[in-house]
């Protein structure tokens, strides 16, 4: 039975970033995943080209039941660490929006690079090893250590670390083995849920199913948090940047208002028409500042009606406000871990260490990335999640056995 320093379940961006600093600091590591290859949920993000981090990261960007938790690790590996890292190998990369960074060429420039790094690490990376159980022993000399069973074989080790991710994509080999784990250990598990994901239509709404593919820049609020970004209509519900982002601040049954004409007021443009244009119909003015396709819609639907806008009473301005500034949206529910980008809940941090990522009552029992209650907003927060708790973890391993 073959003996490591470290055993890594899960070779994602944090079980891989978390191999490399252990290789490199002289520890002997086995990362065992069950895929193909190594980093698979790395190289469909971002559309094939990976937003790695942000240029602005700070504990905000996260939620959490404890919401200190992340502060150490964030703090101990930041955004900045891991953009010198990408430099340093020549990666070019851009801005798209809001701090948040891309690779210019593919999202295989970050495996790779982290590929490199476990290289250097002298890592044995062992794929297509599905975990079949986890076991604790203490020897004859008192000493603790796990025992894993994979179909191919058994593995011993002082230090387990669990990167096993959460259940979104579950095409790319997602399972829940890490919260079993967790369980097996006494950790109690965050209640779990599809996030950063598009909300689908009540039948009621299934009429707008024939705007997809039009987009529009908007705000959406729920819970005292608000986003401004793009709003997609799609076949089964709205998507888009600012729809992704309020999921992580919704449950099914609460309603998302929707302000469609963030930038604007639709009762000041109207007020002054009245006195440029009065004759103006409404639709040909809803027409110049809205998707054409959407005011369409809502007037062949009749939720609207037209009217020539010198006509317009106090009451049909009120309601205009309302509907183009408040939309009450109820989503049906999410599309579900198919398409979300991550997973809200998971291990509960309170049994945690913040800054080394051990189990508080399980020596030698670790947790990184997206298995913890731990999730950050769009825009590369996820992934400098991995990357900063991999590095509080190793570092944590690196510096007892010294």
């Amino acid at each position: 039975m073959k003996q490591y320093d470290v055993i890594i379940i899960g070779a994602g961006a944090a079980g891989l970033f978390c191999a490399a600093q252990l290789g490199q600091n002289g520890l002997s590591v086995l990362l065992l995943d069950n895929g193909k290859k190594i980093g698979r949920k790395i190289l469909m993000s971002g559309g094939g080209y990976c937003n790695f981090t942000n240029l602005d990261v700070s504990p905000n960007h996260y939620l959490c039941q404890n919401a200190h938790f992340v502060k150490s690790a964030l703090s101990r590996y930041t955004n900045w660490d891991f953009i010198a890292l990408v430099a340093s190998y020549g990666i070019a990369y851009h801005e798209k929006e809001l701090g948040q960074l891309f690779c210019d060429e593919s999202s295989q420039q970050i495996v790779d690079l982290l590929q490199a790094e476990c290289e250097k690490g002298k890592v044995n990376i062992q794929l297509r090893q599905a975990v079949l159980s986890v076991e604790k022993f203490t020897n004859d000399k008192s000493a603790n250590f796990f025992q894993v069973q994979t179909a191919c074989g058994s593995y011993q080790t002082e230090n387990l670390v669990i990167a096993t991710g959460g259940l979104s994509i579950p095409g790319l080999g997602a399972s829940p083995l890490g919260y079993k784990i967790a369980e097996q250990f006494a950790i109690p598990v965050v209640p779990i849920r599809a996030s950063l994901v598009p909300f689908t239509w009540k039948d009621s709404d299934k009429p707008f199913a024939s705007l997809s593919g039009i987009s529009l820049p908007v705000s959406v609020t729920n819970r005292d948090k608000r986003f401004s970004n793009q709003m997609l209509f799609t076949h089964r519900g709205l998507s888009g940047p600012a729809i992704l982002q309020i999921s992580n601040y919704w449950d099914m049954g609460e309603t998302v208002e929707i302000d469609l004409l963030p930038s604007e007021s639709i009762y000041d443009i109207l007020q002054e028409l009245r006195q440029s244009s009065p004759k103006l119909q409404l639709k040909t003015v809803l027409s110049r500042y809205l998707p054409k396709k959407l005011v369409e819609l809502w007037f062949e639907q009749k939720l609207l009606e037209d009217k020539v806008i010198a006509q317009l009473t106090k009451q049909n301005m009120d309601f205009l406000v309302n509907f183009i500034h408040h939309w009450q949206f109820l989503p049906n529910g999410t599309e579900g871990y198919r398409t979300a980008e991550v997973t809200i809940g998971g291990v509960d941090t309170d049994y945690i260490s913040s800054k080394t990522m051990e189990v508080k009552n399980t020596q030698g029992l670790y947790f990184i990335g997206e298995v913890l209650d731990v999730t950050g907003w769009l825009g590369g927060y996820n992934f400098q999640w991995a990357w900063s708790s991999a590095y509080a973890c190793a570092m944590g391993i690196v510096e007892r056995k010294r």
